[in-house]
């Protein structure tokens, strides 16, 4: 039973799966018929949601919905993967897709197959790659696309307060949808402003929080933190020195996070602005962690930085 404030992947497809296997297809004799398990036995994918489909022409075969807040170049090979572990689990052909939410520096290059060779052997995996923000608001709205409402803001022609009141007034008018709203005022917090916002919807940081892409930004980077703090403990050789370290890695890995933060809100950050941020405390830190969210600029998230 899905939890009351899970507003994961898994729980966006649940909400129209015909419709959704349809976009994702561009397939309107594509009907879905269970949502199925994406762990296998050594990797379990939370961000991954596989959907059992069929159609006239292919009989029943696999959907693999990839969801990522951003995508890395690790992708290809993590597809190729996925594609291998579901098609041997559930005896059925694949058909992967990748939905990146966010667009990703300008410097990355978004691949939309696995290729490579080695000793005269190949392998590849093809794709479909959908971005975002190259998806009209207009007709994830007209369609409708219940699963998309939440990203609205981020899609292209979305970022204006009349589109923005539209999804809203789409999330209000279904019950089942209205546990997005949060979802939709986090995605709408990127272009446009945090007051704005406020006045036309309820903003919920405890089931925010629920979400794995919330998530995502403020937990990226934790292990790698603590790692590095009890490694300097170790090196230090006493057990004080090891709580020291842990306690140094979190505070580290707040830092990140609040600047993982700004980026996605305000791009590039100010050296002058990470150098002060390296110099707060942990208490400070998880202060402005809801500041980041709030601001309207960075001019304005540095009038709350501590002197």
């Amino acid at each position: 039973m899905t939890k009351p404030a899970d507003i994961g992947s898994k729980r966006l497809i649940s909400l129209a799966p015909n419709a959704w296997v349809q976009w994702v297809t561009g397939n309107s004799q594509v009907r879905a018929s269970q949502l199925l398990d994406a762990e296998f036995q050594w990797i379990s994918r939370e961000s991954d949601v596989i959907v059992k489909a069929s159609s006239p022409e292919h009989n029943e075969f696999l959907i693999l919905n990839e969801l990522q807040l951003r995508y890395d170049q690790n992708m290809p090979q993590r597809m190729r993967n996925y594609v291998a572990l579901a098609e041997e689990k559930y005896n059925l052909s694949a058909y992967p897709v990748l939905i990146n939410i966010l667009p990703p520096p300008a410097t990355v290059t978004i691949e939309n197959c696995y290729d490579s060779e080695f000793m005269g052997l190949k392998a590849r995996q093809d794709y479909r790659v959908i971005n975002l923000w190259e998806v009209e608001a207009e007709l994830v709205l007209g369609q409708p696309l219940p699963p998309l409402f939440p990203f609205v803001p981020i899609l292209k022609g979305g970022g204006s307060e009349s589109k923005l009141r539209s999804a809203v007034q789409a999330l209000r008018a279904d019950q089942t949808l209205n546990q997005l709203e949060p979802l939709l005022a986090f995605f709408a917090s990127f272009v446009l402003e945090i007051p704005l916002i406020q006045q036309i919807m309820r903003w919920d940081m405890t089931v925010l929080r629920e979400s794995p892409w919330y998530q995502e930004i403020l937990q990226e980077g934790l292990a790698q933190g603590i790692e590095q703090g009890i490694q300097q403990g170790i090196e230090q050789g006493i057990e004080q020195g090891i709580e020291q370290g842990i306690e140094q890695g979190i505070q580290q890995e707040r830092r990140g996070s609040l600047e993982r933060i700004l980026k996605l809100r305000f791009s590039e950050i100010p050296v002058e602005i990470s150098v002060r941020i390296q110099a707060l405390t942990l208490e400070q830190l998880e202060e402005l962690m809801a500041t980041a969210l709030t601001v309207n600029s960075l001019d304005e998230f540095t009038q709350h930085l501590p002197n």
